[in-house]
């Protein structure tokens, strides 16, 4: 029993390798709902949902430290849903994510 307990403390630090993700929005009057995701290690996902009656087009920039920022772009029509991901070269220790939209 005892080497069961050893061996599952010694694996717990393997499933927590979780980093933080800042989202900084900027709505400009669309109304649109963002969540984030970690899918592994260097990569991540924006999910995007308009809610409101008009087309609204959006960008993220994502940063993760010294790395040039990625740009993803995307026109959500009303009640439409997107992903936008991207992939890093090296482990993100702390991505910041700045997402502006506005109405079409």
């Amino acid at each position: 029993m005892k080497k069961i307990f050893c061996l599952l403390f010694v694996l717990l630090p393997l499933g927590a390798q979780a980093y933080p993700i800042e989202l900084e929005k900027q709505l400009n009057g669309a109304e649109v709902s963002a969540s984030t995701q970690e899918i592994d290690h260097n990569m991540a996902a924006l999910m995007l949902y308009n809610y409101g009656q008009s087309e609204a087009e959006c960008s993220a920039v994502f940063r993760n430290g010294p790395e040039a920022p990625r740009t993803r772009r995307t026109l959500l029509a009303p009640g439409a849903s997107n992903n936008m991901t991207v992939k890093f070269t090296r482990s993100v220790i702390r991505l910041r994510i700045s997402l502006t939209c506005g109405l079409k």
